[in-house]
């Protein structure tokens, strides 16, 4: 009789769950885990950074950290160590590539460096865009941070300007000066370990630069045509994905400032030299002014 009952009881067990195959084969799935990014988006601010993580992050093969993470630019939070630097990152498959992107990176010195000590194996992305368009996007970010926050503005021709002529110490202009920023990374990683992003092709045209960096981190083939159409009213271009459509924050594609042609032609000569020499050292050409 206890035979019975015990045989009763095992049918009625094995109709209700699944079968000890699966079990089994759920128990062994590699678990997602939080690890070190494999990519990092470096810079630079206002180039596209934050399109280029969303446009990246289309990939399946892609999982994004979803804020700015100041891991190795900010010594409070360097100082927290790795693990709470992988503690920031998105849980992510075996197989999985981990993006994180933090544009104030590029332009600190003491950032390349510390990359490399953590893994000299990271890929780096690095987006540029015309550097006086760069400028005039750096300086209507801070207003408009400033007008949300009540602060009292500052002119663009106040902080652009000192004597008549172009104020060196500004920090919008300084982080145009691409090749300077750029040498510091080049002496700690190789030309090929860093991919270059025209971020304003990108906003033209998205699918060809993000084929590029597909092929750069060694992707399979996926993001298209069909993951991007065009604003109409935001004037720029959108994502879709499984279906889903999203458009960045509102603060993108603002309009800048109105800047006096005069001011307009110094900053275009000024950087006119200094965009030489970043040619040369990316050994490529931009269609900037």
């Amino acid at each position: 009789m206890a035979a019975v009952i015990v045989a009763l009881l095992l049918f009625f067990f094995c109709a209700r769950s699944p079968s000890l195959s699966t079990v089994v084969s759920r128990d062994h799935d590699p678990p997602a885990a939080r690890r070190l990014p494999d990519i990092i988006i470096i810079g630079v601010r206002k180039g596209g950074t934050r399109a280029l993580l969303e446009m990246l992050n289309l990939h399946s093969d892609v999982v994004a950290a979803r804020s700015e993470v100041h891991f190795f630019d900010w010594d409070s939070h360097y100082l927290r160590g790795v693990d709470w630097y992988v503690s920031q990152m998105p849980l992510a498959r075996p197989g999985q590539l981990t993006v994180e992107k933090t544009p104030a990176y590029f332009t600190s010195a003491r950032v390349p460096e510390r990359i490399r000590r953590m893994n000299p194996d990271t890929r780096l992305l690095l987006i540029v865009r015309e550097p006086t368009e760069r400028l005039l996007s750096d300086y209507t970010q801070v207003f408009h941070n400033r007008l949300e926050k009540h602060k009292q503005q500052q002119m663009l021709e106040t902080l652009l300007m000192h004597d008549g002529e172009l104020n060196l110490d500004y920090k919008a202009l300084n982080r145009s000066l691409y090749h300077l920023h750029l040498r510091r990374w080049l002496d700690v990683f190789p030309r090929s370990h860093i991919h270059l992003v025209d971020g304003d092709a990108l906003i033209r045209n998205p699918l060809p630069e993000m084929k590029k960096v597909e092929e750069f981190l060694h992707l399979e083939p996926q993001i298209n045509a069909s993951n991007f159409y065009f604003n109409q009213t935001k004037g720029f271009f959108c994502l879709r994905d499984r279906r889903r459509e999203r458009c960045l924050h509102g603060s993108k594609g603002r309009q800048h400032p109105r800047i006096a042609p005069e001011i307009l032609r110094k900053l275009y000569d000024f950087f006119h030299e200094p965009n030489q020499e970043f040619f040369q050292l990316v050994g490529r050409t931009f269609d900037w002014n």
